[in-house]
């Protein structure tokens, strides 16, 4: 019996991570921000959210590899595939954590880590995650608390290639590690110049 209560609760998990929506209403946002080390952190936090995956996507390679991802030329950018229940949190909740933890003001580059693979980009899936995020940006040209032009870009969604497993919530695994890298990087400083008190939040 529980051999059979663990296939079953492995397929559920499953269909969470790679499957379409379901009928408990779960649903799934991606998004790129830079590095997916310091993506994973806001949305875990976040209640509603039922699980974080780093990874890839937005590009040509498939089932691309971190060495080629990092080196360029694939097209894919790091990312984070998001989750969530949409009876517990909103789609426009998870674009306002995604702004406040990303520098919307360069292009092809997130901090430290430049290259066409840490842009920053909206990956919607359906027109309603697409009309959410263009108001969404909308509405940070209108009211942005800083001057310069917002980057980002909003597109659609393609296939989402999860990680190599030593990526999986990182920050999590290697604590020191990953403040080492996230205070080297300046991430903080530049969030908290951009957003002030609502940096990261």
């Amino acid at each position: 019996m529980n051999r059979i209560v663990s296939v079953l609760l492995g397929v559920w998990v499953a269909l969470i991570l790679t499957g379409p929506v379901n009928a408990a209403g779960f649903e799934k946002a991606v998004f790129a921000g830079g590095c997916f080390w310091c993506m994973e952190a806001p949305f875990d936090k976040l209640p509603g959210v039922v699980s974080v995956t780093s990874g890839y996507t937005g590009g040509h390679t498939k089932n691309p590899t971190y060495e080629e991802v990092s080196a360029g030329g694939t097209g894919h950018a790091e990312a984070v595939q998001v989750v969530y229940d949409s009876s517990k949190v909103s789609y426009s909740s998870l674009l306002k954590v995604f702004w406040q933890n990303i520098d919307p003001t360069v292009a092809n580059r997130q901090f430290c880590d430049a290259g066409h693979q840490y842009r920053s980009a909206i990956f919607y899936k359906g027109e309603e995650q697409h009309k959410a995020a263009l108001q969404s940006k909308a509405a940070l040209e209108k009211n942005k608390p800083f001057r310069e032009q917002v980057m980002t870009e909003i597109i659609a969604a393609t296939e989402f290639y999860p990680a190599e497993e030593y990526h999986q919530h990182y920050y999590k695994k290697n604590p020191l590690r990953y403040k080492f890298y996230r205070n080297g990087c300046g991430r903080d400083k530049r969030l908290k110049e951009l957003w002030g008190d609502a940096a990261g939040h």
